[in-house]
């Protein structure tokens, strides 16, 4: 599979590919925000890695344009401790992130588990539409619809409305959510999940009333059953 990793450290970005070719993976390197953003929308990635701080467009930016045309996993490669960055890049469709300095081990298995998702997407020819409460998801071609509207989902947001749908009526976990579609557990201050839920809510919004996402304060969120 192709990756996309958009950095402007050199020596960083060397490593990485050398680790990731090492691993299976083919890895184009881009060290401005413009020229990634181009390379981005002009190619097809199973993932991107995109950098916050980087000349030409910042990160966000690059993330902002591209959702605008594609649906490319993203994780986003914040600074340590910068909460800020990571939860404004989840609210603007990234799919997940990783805090620099990182273990190369532990970004792989970001990478893996979406790559997995990706091939298990593939994988489905036909699947019987999972219908619920005015949303319908079409597996075998990543469609999420309400009041037979499309919705806009970024893959990870598609695998967390599936998983909530397929146990619509039932409290689901912040922490089954996060092993189920991100592949690891939620570490303690970790928003991620949130912030996804928070996304597809919104997206619903827009054509359906009423609420169908619930929180289940300290325990995790229901889909409403409905009919």
């Amino acid at each position: 599979m192709k990756i996309l990793l958009i950095d402007d450290d050199v020596e960083l970005t060397a490593l990485l590919e050398e680790y990731l070719n090492t691993q299976q993976f083919d890895v184009y390197k881009e060290h401005r925000g413009d020229t990634g953003l181009s390379n981005a929308l002009n190619n097809d990635y199973a993932v991107i890695l995109l950098d916050v701080m980087l000349p030409g467009l910042d990160g966000f930016e690059v993330l902002k344009k591209l959702r605008q045309e594609k649906l490319t996993p993203v994780i986003m490669l914040t600074a340590k401790g910068e909460d800020f960055d990571r939860i404004f890049g989840l609210e603007l469709g990234a799919d997940d992130y990783l805090a620099k300095p990182f273990n190369h081990r532990e970004l792989l298995a970001r990478v893996k588990a979406i790559t997995r998702r990706i091939e298990n997407i593939q994988s489905l020819h036909t699947h019987k539409p999972l219908c619920k409460n005015g949303i319908e998801l079409k597996k075998n071609t990543r469609q999420a619809f309400a009041n037979q509207q499309e919705l806009a989902l970024t893959g990870t947001e598609f695998e967390i409305l599936s998983l909530l749908l397929n146990h619509a009526g039932e409290i689901v976990s912040k922490d089954a959510i996060s092993q189920g579609v991100l592949g690891r557990r939620l570490a303690p201050f970790d928003r991620s999940i949130d912030m996804h839920v928070s996304n597809i809510r919104k997206k619903i919004a827009m054509h359906i009333k009423g609420e169908r996402i619930k929180t289940i304060r300290g325990s995790g969120y229901i889909l409403m059953a409905g009919t």
